[in-house]
């Protein structure tokens, strides 16, 4: 054993010095790929496949059922009892539910007023109404401003309270807990809540509440979200078409369908008696929001989403706010489904196909196989087969379903349609962020848990045109702006596009250019600034 030496290991064309590294690492590439890295791409390349041909059906599916429920369902005002309140010459105002607004913050200075401004402009018997201001800022100044705020409104005859924590235990699921400990909140029986960018119209509770007080098996009611900021750039009308399709299609299908979807923490009303049932909140995850409802809707509570009930809102308008915020949205969900899946599978309260959909549509196909196949069959398979010829992806898996699935999402946003292509790009730039979230979630890693609050700007928006107030806003510094993995990946696909430009025959070196130069804006931290045409 002794004598046996490094030549009756390696082959002969590996000693001496006649060849250069070069031909060695094209050598031993040779030697793994058709044993272990062909398998392996090919295994890769029927998963993508399976993961594609879910997502086309769910699309599919969402497409003709949102298609059927326009054109033969009956509104929610005829499905369910609803009628206006209206004061009795009477009674007065008893015909009025007591009702809680809650606004939960977190050093929102820039957007404050605007929200305390709207939820005491709702038209609402001023009796029955208690304005609940949750702020867990840790800036003594913003404290200082919000509290002001509320007693300016406190003056004008507004039930308003102020309420602060000494920690921000739970974060936003803490605070909504404990604002409904409140002595003075305890005759309520309905509770809207909406964030602080959030600015509802007057008649809100008005639309919204007859749902509950008519019909005692619904729990929840939800509006749809409207941006005002959608046109500042770019990126701003690529969030408002995913989030667009979110809310005229899922949530539309859900409600219709099997009166069962994600609550969207804001925007909404809940029956607190359902609350309390389904376990009151609860800070397991990043997602408090849709865990609630899941254990709602397994009480057996129904939940009403109504498209024409808008409430303005903000969407991020700074990459790095956008990508804290998809960390939690894609990490969140993930985890509750690591969390709840046994219990759902358990649960005798409600329907076998209701089971079905929640775990496999509204939960496996929709927060984890959507991330997770974008970003690995566009900027990981993709690319390493045109490295590897000898694995093939059919021109039906690369090109045809992806298409119609993205004309399908792209129903939401018509007046965006003629940035689809610069949205796909973008969205599977996004869905490197989603994949590696949805993982952490599943695998409950070390960032499962981490909570950061998404910056909003507020009237400063409004501003940008003051050229006193661009000369104000912070300069960021090259470090701040370069994200170091978006780079990488940028480096990878254009390596993938020349080979393919040399040697391939597909022509798909002119997708991966386009892919590069987009991971590359991204990478440099320039994508919040295009201004959309």
């Amino acid at each position: 054993m002794a004598e046996i030496s490094a030549k009756t290991l390696i082959p002969e064309t590996f000693q001496g010095t006649r060849l250069d590294i070069a031909g060695q690492i094209g050598l031993v590439w040779e030697l793994v790929k058709a044993p272990l890295i062909v398998p392996l791409l090919r295994v890769a390349v029927y998963i993508c496949l399976t993961m594609s041909l879910m997502l086309f059906v769910e699309r599919l599916y969402m497409g003709i059922v949102i298609i059927l429920v326009k054109i033969f369902w009956k509104k929610p005002d005829k499905r369910y009892k609803w009628e206006p309140l209206r004061e009795d010459l009477e009674s007065g105002n008893s015909n009025f539910p007591h009702v809680v607004v809650q606004i939960p913050m977190y050093n929102e200075k820039e957007v404050y007023k605007l929200s305390i401004g709207a939820a005491c402009g709702l038209s609402w018997p001023a009796d029955r109404l208690v304005i609940q201001v949750l702020d867990d800022s840790t800036d003594p100044a913003i404290k200082n401003l919000v509290e002001t705020e509320c007693q300016r409104w406190a003056a004008k005859g507004i039930n308003i309270r102020y309420q602060i924590r000494e920690n921000r235990v739970g974060y936003k699921a803490g605070a909504l807990r404990e604002g409904l400990k409140r002595s003075y909140v305890k005759h309520c029986e309905y509770v809207a809540i909406f964030d602080a960018d959030f600015q509802p119209e007057p008649d809100y509770l008005k639309r919204a509440i007859p749902f509950l007080v008519y019909n005692s098996d619904i729990a929840l009611v939800q509006g749809r979200w409207r941006f005002v900021n959608a046109d500042e750039c770019l990126m701003t009308r690529m969030q408002e078409m995913s989030l667009d399709y979110h809310f005229t299609v899922e949530q539309e299908v859900g409600s219709a369908t099997h009166a069962f979807f994600g609550f969207n923490g804001t925007a909404g009303v809940w029956r607190i008696a359902a609350i309390n049932e389904a376990g009151g909140w609860k800070d397991r995850t990043t997602v408090e929001d849709m865990d609630l409802a899941v254990r709602a809707s397994l009480k057996g509570w129904k939940f009403v989403y109504l498209g024409d009930l808008q409430v303005k809102s903000e969407l991020p308008s700074t990459f790095k706010a956008f990508r804290f915020q998809q960390h939690r949205w894609s990490c969140g969900p993930a985890n509750l489904f690591r969390k709840m899946v046994m219990e759902i599978v358990r649960n005798k309260k409600v329907r076998f196909w209701k089971k079905v959909y929640v775990i496999y549509s509204f939960f496996l196909v929709r927060k984890i196989v959507a991330h997770m196949v974008t970003f690995c069959l566009y900027c990981v398979v993709l690319p390493l087969t045109i490295l590897i010829p000898e694995v093939e992806i059919p021109i039906w898996g690369i090109v045809y379903i992806p298409s119609i699935i993205t004309t399908l999402n792209a129903v939401g946003t018509p007046r965006s349609i003629h940035l689809l292509f610069y949205w796909i790009l973008f969205e599977n730039v996004m869905s490197f962020h989603r994949t590696k979230a949805t993982l952490i979630g599943l695998l409950e890693a070390g960032r499962a848990n981490e909570w950061v609050v998404t910056e909003k700007l507020g009237d400063t928006l409004k501003n940008k045109a003051n050229t006193k107030a661009a000369a104000k806003r912070p300069r960021f510094k090259i470090g701040d702006r370069i994200n170091t993995m978006e780079l990488g990946f940028s480096a990878f696909l254009f390596f993938c596009a020349c080979y393919d430009f040399l040697y391939g025959k597909y022509y798909f070196y002119v997708y991966l250019f386009l892919q590069t130069i987009t991971y590359f804006i991204v990478g440099i931290g320039y994508v919040g600034t295009i201004v959309p045409s």
